[in-house]
């Protein structure tokens, strides 16, 4: 494999490529073709893959601490990917699997996030403004202090969530199961409660405390 004219943008057809552990930080992806790659353990600091398609790619333990991921990733393996100060804005996550991913300071505004796993994943003051978290698994996640304003949670999975402090003005919790979630001091005003289950769930400072 062309490791150099990989990271200089100049080989892009990488459909099923073997990469693992590879050194690619700050390498220019942008518009790649990954689906089904193997990036496992791959060094992808700072790399643009902007566009990039990595649907049923493996990024698992991959590095990608601040990397441009505006790419389509749907079905990827990311678990215990470093996501720290990674760029997901409108990225296409659809059945992704994040679980022990590490998305510190990541951004995720408008990312379709559609059916992924992201239970117990630590999503502490992350932006997932406008999201669309539809069916998506987040069963024990930290979310506290998580910019959720106008995202879409309906369906989705929250039993035993910490949402303690968490902005969801606006956000769509129709049939969304918050069973023995903390959601403490959480901001819900304008959001969506028709069928959401908050059974045992901590609502204390909420707008809702009082119902």
């Amino acid at each position: 494999m062309e490791i150099e004219a990989i990271r200089k943008g100049e080989l892009k057809a990488l459909a099923g490529a073997n990469l693992e552990d590879e050194d690619l930080a700050g390498a220019n992806l942008a518009g790649a073709n990954l689906a089904g790659a193997k990036l496992v353990g791959t060094n992808l600091n700072g790399a643009n893959l902007e566009r990039a398609y990595l649907e049923g790619a493996n990024l698992m333990g991959a590095q990608l601490k601040g990397a441009d991921l505006r790419a389509n990733l749907w079905g990827a393996n990311l678990m215990q990917a470093n996501l720290v100060q990674a760029d997901l804005r409108g990225a296409s996550l659809r059945g992704a699997n994040l679980m022990g991913a590490n998305p510190h300071q990541a951004a995720f505004t408008g990312a379709s996030l559609c059916g992924a796993n992201l239970m117990s994943v630590n999503l502490q003051g992350v932006d997932l403004r406008q999201a669309d978290l539809r069916g998506a698994n987040l069963s024990n996640a930290n979310l506290h202090g998580a910019d959720l304003r106008n995202a879409n949670l309906q369906g989705a999975l929250l039993t035993e969530t910490n949402l303690e402090e968490a902005d969801l003005r606006g956000a769509n919790l129709a049939g969304t199961a918050l069973i023995r979630a903390n959601l403490l001091c959480a901001e819900l005003e304008g959001a969506n409660l028709s069928g959401t289950d908050f059974t045992d769930a901590c609502l204390v400072g909420t707008s809702l405390a009082a119902d």
